[in-house]
């Protein structure tokens, strides 16, 4: 008789594909929430203007800002979804462990993180063809990015989609330990957020924006994103070895 030793890293891999495979419903709702990203972007992220005798004009601003923010909700949402019982019970068709389940769902999370940081930057460009066919405008004026600019984009990008998916991981644990916390965790958010807000002078989101939006070095940027994104995804193996077995 032989006894087949199987390695945890290939079952990972296994996880892995399969999940690639049959997690579909993520990348279709991916692209929807592009598409309708894209229709809100159509209102523009700001305007300027002035008038100087019988001469007026009016300046509209469009980026894809309002995209990226729509795929790290998108990312949140998705992250939290696979801690699921339901998704989590399709990893016990294979011989596995916690550990080898969270390993594959990072690299789950990792690889459409990648995917969507990089249609932000292609569907930021459908965007601004659409404006320039769609909007009655008499001049637009494009910034030209270099191919370095371009990928320094896309890897921001990538990097706060993670960041996203990470924190949603964490919270998606959290819940399953307990369901509590899908009742405390959004009041605990909220309600700082509003008495933040009542002192009149809001620090709490800003500061947590000012940490990473506000970092000049890409460099310094991408560390404090992975950083973070690991101590969430390890805090949420750890919480989950002391859920029972397949609960």
């Amino acid at each position: 008789m032989y006894l087949t030793e199987v390695k945890s890293w290939d079952i990972v891999k296994k996880q892995y594909r399969y999940k690639l495979k049959s997690y579909f419903g993520v990348f279709t709702s991916l692209v929807f929430i592009q598409l309708l990203a894209i229709f809100f972007s159509f209102n523009g992220t700001g305007m300027s203007g002035g008038a100087s005798n019988s001469i007026s004009y009016e300046v509209n601003y469009y980026s894809g800002d309002i995209i990226l923010v729509f795929m790290m909700i998108w990312a949140f949402i998705t992250a939290i979804i696979i801690t699921t019982k339901a998704y989590r019970y399709d990893d016990f068709s294979f011989i596995t462990n916690r550990s080898i389940s969270h390993f594959s769902n990072i690299l789950f999370l990792l690889s459409v993180s990648i995917f969507a940081g990089i249609s932000v930057y292609l569907s930021t460009h459908l965007f601004q063809v659409l404006v320039f066919y769609l909007k009655d405008n008499f001049s637009i004026i494009k910034d030209t990015l270099s191919v370095t600019t371009w990928l320094t984009g896309i890897s921001a990008s990538t990097l706060y989609i993670f960041l996203f998916a990470s924190a949603g991981y964490f919270i998606g644990v959290l819940i399953q330990l307990h369901r509590g916390f899908a009742f405390i965790i959004p009041t605990f958010l909220f309600g700082g957020l509003i008495m933040d807000g009542l002192g009149g002078n809001p620090t709490l989101f800003m500061n947590v924006s000012k940490f990473f939006g506000a970092e000049t070095s890409f460099f310094l940027f991408a560390v404090k994103v992975l950083v973070v994104s690991i101590v969430l995804l390890l805090s949420s193996i750890g919480i989950s070895n002391r859920m029972e077995v397949r609960k």
